[in-house]
């Protein structure tokens, strides 16, 4: 429901996309007054970009009673094919190895962010759409959250406000950032071989180049210089194929299409947390990974999902008074070990240095080789730090 009249309510969560939008279905039937403060006048966004979903956030979405709505229109990735660009080491991962269905799935943001969007309508969370939030502000006894819906400035109060996506427009006072220089080329291809469930992830001196399922064709996520964005996207199809085909190689057989081409910088950027523990970021307002290894939206999922299993153990009067210290403890130790491994990832294969192309090969074959580090790396991306 929406109520644009609402001036206090026990969690606030500022951000209706798919992880503040999974913190509110996940906190339905707590007791929990929630309200969701989404920019947007609806919850739905066609928008076709690839989002990847390990099987740990598919079980999640299980739990949240979305899997069902938009597994007909998720792609399984059975096999993940990794290696590097003008070096030997190659790895695959299976997931009947690991004796799950899938490593993962592929679907289409706006397909997910209206599974999503529709099971939030359902669960009687109030649902504030169209209200762009300017302000949030926290007190001992209180927080704050300024906002303008239908041309109309509002205030409304809350005991623990959680700024999600639509947190991006508060920045807190310190983040730690990296620039990659890097863009992201996104589009579909099709190749002569059908995908039969494989995903790739192809190191390249430039930057990683994954191929991830979606439907008949494949997501393409190409990682390029931001200086040769621009260029690249001005290609003709022909042109854009032939490079693609050169760069990553002929595994999947010859690219024989492409869909519209578009591009997004690349950054690393992880909040501090606030020293109020009524304001806390979980999503894309606390961490913004590299695309690498496709872990951004599943460490929001998780966020969404631990932060909510938290709540639901407090009682309303100790919302916002009581540190979530193990929330905190447990989520640190996730995102912490997310974004070094996609930095270390991106560092160290995005260079043409000889004696680390090397050492890639060997950790490649490494992996290749020896089941149970290969089993635990795969356990990694899947479920995140509580796999080890």
């Amino acid at each position: 429901m929406t109520d644009s009249r609402l001036t206090h309510t026990d969690i606030a969560i500022v951000g209706g996309g798919p992880v503040g939008a999974a913190l509110a279905i996940a906190l339905t039937g707590s007791g929990h007054r929630v309200a969701v403060l989404e920019a947007r006048e609806t919850l739905q966004a066609p928008d076709p970009r690839a989002i990847a979903l390990s099987e740990g956030s598919r079980l999640i979405l299980e739990r949240l009673g979305v899997w069902a709505t938009l597994a007909p229109r998720a792609t399984p990735i059975t096999r993940i094919h990794v290696s590097q660009r003008g070096g030997f080491g190659r790895t695959e991962l299976h997931a009947d190895e690991l004796g799950v269905p899938a490593l993962g799935y592929v679907a289409e943001y706006g397909d997910l962010y209206a599974a999503l969007g529709e099971q939030l309508m359902q669960s009687g969370t109030t649902v504030l759409t169209g209200a762009r939030v300017s302000q949030a502000a926290a007190t001992a006894g209180y927080s704050m959250l300024g906002y303008s819906q239908a041309g109309e400035d509002h205030t409304l109060t809350a005991d623990l406000v959680v700024l999600s996506e639509g947190g991006k427009a508060l920045p807190p006072a310190w983040r730690r950032e990296h620039d990659y220089g890097q863009s992201a080329v996104v589009c579909t291809v099709r190749t002569a071989l059908p995908h039969a469930g494989r995903a790739y992830e192809r190191f390249t001196p430039d930057g990683p180049i994954a191929l991830l399922p979606l439907g008949e064709d494949y997501a393409l996520v190409w990682t390029t210089a931001s200086a040769a964005v621009e260029a690249r996207l001005a290609q003709s199809d022909a042109e854009f194929l032939r490079d693609l085909q050169a760069a990553f190689g002929d595994r999947q057989g010859t690219f024989v299409s492409a869909g519209p081409r578009a591009a997004f910088p690349l950054k690393l950027s992880l909040a501090k947390e606030s020293a109020s523990p009524r304001l806390l970021r979980i999503g894309n307002a606390a961490h913004v990974l590299h695309p690498v290894a496709g872990q951004g939206f599943n460490l929001g999922l998780r966020d969404a999902w631990k932060l909510a299993e938290a709540l639901i153990d407090q009682s309303a009067g100790s919302l916002g008074r009581t540190p979530l210290a193990a929330f905190h403890r447990q989520r640190r130790a996730d995102i912490d070990g997310g974004s070094l491994m996609t930095d270390l990832l991106v560092r160290g294969f995005a260079n043409d240095f000889p004696p680390l192309r090397r050492a890639r090969g060997l950790a490649l074959a490494a992996l290749d080789l020896l089941p149970p580090l290969r089993t635990q790396f795969a356990r990694k991306m899947m479920f995140g730090a509580q796999s080890w």
